[in-house]
């Protein structure tokens, strides 16, 4: 079954995530890719992630392609006019690739090159409602396209632990409505703040899957919570990763505990290694799936 039949025929979903490397050799990309073959559902591709300039995910997702992966093609708004976005969407379609993340995407002031001029052309809402214009057969002043048009399985994301919520779930509508299928969360570590997250959407529906960030240090977490957005590490979670002699197995065990609780909640996971991709299969051996 293809990522877009699985969505719909109800089958918890499991996905990882791939950055690309900063430069062109992608030799331990595939062989980490390799670690969850028949394992994951989709393995997303990382667009110049933190604004970070890297090898491209339209490339990397062609790669994964040709080894028999379902990539997803994660594509922002930030690097790309309307002109660019619909030539690469279309280009992703022409190499077989059918899922793709519709993002907005970080401000290049947080990357590598804080100089570089941000295009932001278009917002995440109106790429997905050029998507829907594409399969239709037009680009988005209404233009025909030649041949047969690209058919994509769309998704968005979310931030469950936004404050306040309702813009997010006003953003989430909107989403929907242009098109999108499914959605990926922004990291989950307060189960009861999700729990929360889904009563107030229970009017809509979508696939949520759950973003999971393995945590590397008691640091990273403090970091999160004091500088990104929606995130919030229980105090006790904190203190076990503080308390740790094994990091790298008490981050496992803390995933693990994690998509055990939100597996009866959602309808799949979406684990974000970041540098981690070895441990993802120790992840899911942890949990059983």
């Amino acid at each position: 079954m293809t990522f877009k039949e699985k969505i719909e025929s109800g089958k918890f979903l499991l996905t990882s995530e791939i950055g690309p490397p900063k430069g062109i050799e992608t030799k331990t990309l595939l062989e980490d890719a390799e670690l969850v073959r028949g394992r994951v559902d989709a393995i997303n591709v990382t667009d110049l992630q933190s604004s970070v300039m890297r090898l491209g995910s339209l490339v990397v997702c062609a790669l994964l392609k040709q080894k028999g992966f379902e990539p997803i093609f994660q594509i922002t708004c930030r690097d790309r006019n309307r002109l660019a976005l619909q030539s690469d969407l279309l280009s992703a379609a022409a190499l077989g690739i059918e899922n793709v993340l519709v993002l907005t995407g970080d401000h290049p002031s947080l990357g590598d090159h804080p100089e570089a001029k941000a295009v932001f052309d278009l917002d995440s809402v109106q790429l997905l409602e050029v998507i829907k214009k594409l399969e239709a057969g037009s680009d988005m002043k209404g233009n025909k396209l030649e041949g047969h048009p690209p058919t994509f399985s769309k998704g968005a994301v979310v931030n469950p632990g936004s404050d306040p919520l309702e813009p997010q779930i006003m953003k989430m509508e909107k989403k929907i409505d242009a098109g999108a299928e499914f959605f990926q969360t922004q990291a989950v570590y307060d189960i009861k703040q999700f729990e929360y997250f889904l009563s107030k959407i229970k009017h809509l529906k979508t696939t949520i899957l759950a973003g999971i960030v393995l945590l590397k240090s008691a640091g990273m977490a403090k970091y999160m919570n004091e500088n990104v957005a929606g995130i919030n590490v229980p105090e006790d979670l904190i203190k076990k990763m503080q308390e740790t002699k094994d990091k790298s197995a008490t981050s496992i065990e803390i995933a693990a505990n994690l998509i055990k609780q939100l597996k009866p909640m959602c309808q799949g996971v979406h684990i974000m290694p970041i540098g981690w991709d070895r441990k993802v299969p120790l992840v899911l051996d942890a949990v059983g799936l």
